[in-house]
């Protein structure tokens, strides 16, 4: 097959390339959505998507998944607290929500390719770009836009690759809900390590997963950690007054562990965290090219979340090419969310630091236990409603605050 004429070619059906896909169809843009993932196969990714990008863009809400309002957090030590949200978020299964966002795409009159792009078959010609798919078919389009991922070929192509130092690791398990009391939503910051671990439960399964720095992943200790998460999290169906952290030499914990062996299905991915240094020079886009999402690096440092980022990247850019000026898409995101994502850049090692004695994240959660001012401030970070510019300002004014 030999398709010519497109304006754009997406490399990448996640949710920046389809919803810049969407946008760029709607407004009469000729072009084709490459998918070339194997059908059925999830994305490794917790699934939340926050209140913040719910508001902006509601449609989302069509997408099969579930919304929380209610969140349980813990702190590195195992204390407990409930946070009932103002601004509900929401958790997909990965497959449901790229599938929705690609259906949408394609109604708007994108071209959606189920093929693979050979990472040799990318040429740059006369008139723009020339794609070749693993199985022998050939694309050309004037613009190329990568947006496969923080693993992108395209990206280290364009832009450079990564440092260590600015990927994360994400790794996890899909299990079974619990047969016993509810399945809460849970958040859980690690001891003595860097990141934290989740538990989102959806319509038919749970994802668990612990999210942490390539520079301090140690797949042993941490799978041993994600393990005792695990097994503490079905532990408190039963008793709930059972650790977080559970003691895996316990009857409950082998007898969970043992079931959990038999029908836990596990999964893995690299997610940007872009070093402070490292936003200074990295570009999203150049002549007849650009980067979204993942692959252009924008996730949160900190939580690495990178949904909202990939969506608003995807319309930043579709926005600028509309306008005929597809080139000021690189300040268009620096402006619109760079300071932030640059300022949690900085903020990492302080978010998972000291402060007063002990970890930052103690102290937060220990903080909010007492106090619902900061306790609210600690709800509209979870939800995307806070930012990171001003954080330890505004939790140390609301600790002044009569409770």
């Amino acid at each position: 097959m030999n398709s010519d004429g497109f304006d754009i070619l997406i490399v990448g059906a996640g949710p920046a390339g389809s919803f810049a896909a969407e946008r760029l169809a709607q407004g009469g843009v000729r072009v084709a959505l490459f998918d070339g993932r194997p059908e059925g196969e999830p994305k490794a990714c917790g699934g939340g998507v926050t209140a913040k990008a719910l508001k902006a863009w509601p449609h989302l809400l069509g997408a099969v998944g579930r919304t929380v309002d209610e969140l349980e957090m813990y702190s590195p030590s195992g204390k407990r607290l409930h946070l009932q949200l103002e601004e509900p978020f929401a958790i997909y299964s990965r497959v449901a929500f790229d599938s929705y966002l690609r259906d949408r795409a394609a109604q708007a009159g994108a071209h959606v390719v189920f093929e693979k792009i050979s990472n040799q078959g990318i040429k740059r010609t006369e008139t723009g770009w020339q794609l070749h798919s693993v199985v022998g078919n050939e694309w050309s389009g004037k613009m190329l836009v990568a947006a496969d991922g923080a693993n992108s070929a395209i990206a280290k192509k364009l832009a450079g690759p990564l440092a260590a130092s600015d990927m994360e690791v994400a790794f996890g398990y899909r299990a079974p809900l619990p047969n016993e009391g509810d399945a809460p939503t849970v958040i859980a910051f690690l001891p003595s390590w860097v990141g934290y671990a989740w538990a989102f439960p959806r319509p038919d399964h749970i994802s668990f997963g612990i999210a942490t720095t390539q520079e301090a992943f140690e797949h042993k200790a941490l799978d041993e950690l994600l393990w005792q998460f695990m097994i503490g999290y079905y532990s408190q169906r039963e008793d709930p007054k059972s650790r977080i952290w559970a003691i895996l030499e316990k009857p409950i914990a082998i007898r969970i562990k043992s079931k959990l062996k038999t029908t836990a299905e596990r999964y893995a991915a690299r997610i940007p965290g872009l070093a402070d240094e490292t936003w200074d020079k990295r570009r999203a886009c150049g002549e007849g090219w650009a980067l979204l999402g993942d692959a252009a690096g924008f996730a949160d440092p900190v939580t690495g979340e990178g949904i909202y980022y990939a969506l608003r990247s995807a319309e930043l850019f579709a926005e600028s090419y509309l306008a005929g000026r597809p080139e000021e898409y690189e300040q268009r995101w620096r402006v619109d969310f760079g300071g932030e994502l640059r300022r949690a850049s900085q903020m990492r090692r302080r978010f998972y630091g000291n402060f007063w004695g002990a970890p930052f994240t103690e102290r937060m959660i220990e903080f909010a236990q007492g106090h619902r001012g900061i306790k609210k401030v600690l709800g509209d970070l979870v939800v995307g409603e806070q930012g990171y510019v001003g954080l330890k300002k505004k939790l140390a004014r609301s600790a002044l605050r009569p409770i």
